[in-house]
């Protein structure tokens, strides 16, 4: 969209990406310390937490259709926004185990498609612009890792019953930031609708559908590390700011990894399907490493491998998407991608990982994940292999 290309737009465009990640970190890497200061036993903290990647296997593609439809991603965006402010309102008011999950179950189908959505909106602006994806989505990671550090003595000091202001502050500055936006004006003749026949476009390709797979395998565990990471700082025995800190490594170093690729990753399906092969082997190691530590610093130490491992799938993964799937479907694709990633995987891990670490303990849990990407790792090489022989087209834009 070259009528985006001056430089207030942008600006915009970047701070906002700070502040939506920086927002969606307190969530993530917070709420289930409040969960478990009102009671929550990590099974249920678990079940609760994969409630929201369930909803978001229903939320991707209905803000991904109607996105594609509206040529609008900015307003999808301000709509999503707003559900999800005045719903944070009400999560931290209700005690009652049954109303929080429902009021869960609200807040999470506003919230989960944020991320895939806003890198629509990021690839949209900068379409037919010199600018790259990276140069924008770094700015989620800085906003990701400084604010966590920021806000864990915050917290320590407010309690953990506050997290919520915190919240409200930082998804105001977003939705501010996101008003001063220009609007995005729409292609000639609009986009397509994610039909049936597109599904079936989407399912013909086996590459697409291995990536899929695969790519759910590698996530199990990560969305496990996610969802569990500040408990196990705690029982380490970590406070809050040492939460903070751990996912402050896990992230301040995607920044140059985004720049990186940026300026040298190929955009061959071979070489980012070999990417994603070392990737995963990676992710196999850092489980491992973290299955034996022993102290809360040990686990700060580990996470600094978050940015190669995490950072590489889901930049090499945005892009392999938009190889596998036509321009005209780029907002559902990008939907189908996080659906699965994150919310297909994120259920099986919310389920799975409560249940091994109520049942088995933290080294267990890490110690399936280990295996999990081992698995992972072991497909994408022999799609690599596959692909090398082979060779691969491009899917039809017709």
């Amino acid at each position: 969209m070259r009528s985006h290309s001056s430089s207030p737009a942008f600006y915009s465009l970047r701070w906002y990406t700070f502040f939506i990640y920086g927002t969606m970190v307190i969530f993530t890497s917070f709420f289930q310390l409040y969960l478990q200061d009102i009671g929550m036993s990590q099974s249920q903290i678990g079940a609760l937490m994969a409630i929201g990647p369930f909803i978001s296997l229903f939320a991707n593609p209905f803000w991904g259709y109607y996105s594609d439809r509206l040529q609008n991603t900015r307003l999808i965006l301000l709509i999503m926004m707003t559900g999800t402010l005045l719903l944070v309102q009400m999560v931290f008011h209700v005690h009652n185990y049954t109303l929080i999950y429902i009021v869960m179950a609200c807040f999470f189908f506003f919230q989960t498609p944020m991320f895939g959505q806003t890198s629509t909106l990021i690839l949209n602006y900068i379409d037919g612009t010199p600018h790259k994806f990276g140069g924008f989505r770094l700015y989620g990671s800085l906003g990701w890792a400084f604010t966590a550090v920021a806000a864990g003595p915050v917290i320590d000091h407010l309690g953990v019953s506050k997290i919520g202001i915190v919240f409200t502050v930082l998804l105001l500055v977003a939705i501010g930031l996101m008003l001063i936006m220009p609007a995005q004006t729409r292609s000639p003749g609009g986009a397509a609708s994610l039909s049936w026949s597109a599904l079936r476009q989407f399912s013909g390709n086996g590459y697409f559908v291995g990536f899929i797979v695969l790519g759910v395998l590698v996530s199990i565990p990560n969305m496990m590390n996610s969802t569990f990471l500040s408990l196990y700082v705690i029982e380490l025995g970590g406070s809050k700011g040492m939460v903070g800190w751990a996912v402050f490594a896990s992230s301040i170093f995607e920044a140059v990894l985004f720049l990186l690729f940026d300026r040298f990753l190929k955009r061959r399906i071979s070489f980012m399907l070999g990417w994603l092969a070392i990737v995963s082997i990676l992710f196999t190691v850092r489980w491992l490493l973290m299955a034996e530590a022993v102290s809360p610093m040990q686990v700060v130490f580990i996470q600094l491998l978050h940015a190669v491992t995490f950072g590489g799938y889901f930049y090499v993964g945005t892009q392999l998407t938009m190889m596998f799937v036509p321009n005209r479907f780029r907002s559902s694709g990008q939907a189908i991608y996080t659906m699965t990633w994150s919310g297909l995987a994120g259920v099986i891990a919310g389920f799975l990982g409560g249940w091994l670490f109520q049942n088995f303990g933290s080294e267990q849990m890490y110690l399936v994940g280990m295996l999990l990407s081992f698995s992972g790792a072991v497909g994408f090489i022999l799609m690599w292999l596959n692909v090398r022989r082979t060779g691969y087209e491009l899917p039809d834009e017709d």
